[in-house]
């Protein structure tokens, strides 16, 4: 049984205990019961909701919508507290529209699958809805190819620029096969770059401290899989369909 099921029960038998100690006339003080009183009283609540389970599944539900109402006002704030770095971080690579209304903060990692089917989706998005602006942020955490292509990626970027670090991406996050260091370097070769030069640069400092401050926005949000997506003021993790992420901008654009 799950953690929120176990608490959903247990706040169930407890609203029950209580419900019947607040009646009048005949209320009951539990403390005075005798043993045998309590514990016939409990078998009386536990027969009733054997009965009648739908109340323990409504308990279940309502915790459930508690709790993720609590998490989506959590978000909010932790969005808002944490909004320059998202946003205006001034180095995570910026494609559809710079000057949209609605912007979309993606936290990727190039070895999840996830975060593929999201690509072809975000793809797909932007192509169709010029008001969207998306912002690309390295979150390699599943694996050591993970980090190299992170890193071959950002250095990309910090040498060669943006269209660069397009290419990259768009490579890089449809790229099968081994990982590895000269496999990166083939593949910007490939690309028209100068894949040594981006190979001998990822180690570079600067590379460290973006890698550093995504890791650190990535924790403060909470964050522990890939994609993570920061929509507008909403926080949303794991993969969402193109119609999800529609209805989610269309919700937001109403909210203006």
């Amino acid at each position: 049984m799950t953690f929120t099921r176990t608490l959903a029960l247990t706040t169930a038998l407890t609203a029950g205990l209580t419900l019947a100690s607040a009646l009048p006339g005949t209320a009951l003080d539990l403390s005075a019961m005798t043993d045998d009183e309590r514990n016939a009283f409990r078998d009386e609540v536990r027969a009733y909701l054997l009965d009648n389970p739908e109340v323990l599944m409504e308990a279940i539900g309502v915790l459930e919508q508690r709790q993720a109402d609590a998490q989506d006002a959590m978000d909010v704030d932790l969005v808002k507290v944490n909004a320059d770095a998202l946003f205006n971080d001034g180095y995570s690579h910026i494609s559809g529209n710079p000057d949209g209304d609605i912007t979309i903060v993606e936290f990727v990692d190039y070895q999840c699958g996830y975060c593929r089917k999201s690509y072809d989706v975000l793809q797909e998005l932007v192509e169709k809805d010029k008001g969207v602006r998306l912002i690309l942020k390295e979150f390699p955490i599943l694996s050591e190819a993970s980090m190299l292509s992170a890193r071959y990626a950002i250095s990309a970027q910090t040498q060669f620029g943006e269209d660069a670090y397009a290419a990259l991406h768009d490579a890089l996050i449809t790229l099968r096969g081994n990982v590895t260091t000269e496999s990166l370097i083939k593949l910007g070769n490939d690309l028209g770059l100068d894949g040594q030069a981006i190979a001998d640069g990822m180690d570079a400092p600067e590379v460290d401290k973006i890698l550093a401050e995504n890791r650190a926005l990535g924790q403060r949000l909470q964050i522990t899989g890939t994609p993570a997506f920061v929509m507008h003021d909403t926080m949303a993790r794991g993969y969402m369909p193109l119609e999800q992420m529609e209805q989610i901008i269309a919700a937001k654009r109403e909210e203006s």
